[in-house]
């Protein structure tokens, strides 16, 4: 059961959200975004990685959060169905002081993508996960995360490769 904590656990607790939240806030804000939520969604993971904190093998600890990261934001899409902002379908504007960095046009790009290919293709790619660990966080078969994969890859290519080639 859960039990007053430690202060020695309450400290390493510290350190592992000072060296995590910048991951984990990158993870949720490509999985969402939506910089407002993706906050809203780490901290609860941190919450619930708290709360469990004496069970974590603390070598594990981040692959622990994210997981329950990426289950919170499928939580998220099962409670409320997804839809694009306007934002998303906004026009283009071509002033350079007005432009999106690349991490917005990433996130927008992302955003066009069914949520399960969403979710494999950051944490395969933007997270560096092997197959089997991307299969592991999601619940998944390694088939499923090489499917969902390659049809987001597919996806993002057709989409957006005119724009990358320079309208060619």
């Amino acid at each position: 059961m859960f039990g007053p904590s430690t202060p020695r656990q309450d400290a390493e607790f510290t350190a592992f959200v000072r060296s995590a939240s910048g991951s984990l806030t990158r993870t949720a804000w490509l999985l969402t975004g939506d910089a407002h939520l993706a906050a809203e969604l780490v901290q609860e993971a941190l919450v619930k990685t708290y709360l469990a904190w004496r069970r974590v093998r603390h070598d594990e600890a981040i692959a622990y959060a994210r997981r329950v990261l990426v289950n919170l934001n499928i939580d998220r899409w099962r409670r409320r169905p997804a839809t694009p902002s306007e934002d998303l379908d906004g026009p283009v504007v071509a002033n350079a002081e007005a432009a999106v960095d690349d991490r917005d046009e990433v996130a927008r790009m992302l955003a066009t993508l069914p949520p399960q290919q969403r979710r494999v293709i950051v944490l395969r790619y933007y997270n560096d996960l092997s197959e089997a660990d991307v299969a592991d966080h999601l619940g998944i078969s390694v088939g499923a995360v090489k499917s969902a994969a390659s049809r987001g890859l597919a996806t993002l290519r057709t989409q957006y490769a005119p724009i990358a080639g320079g309208g060619q």
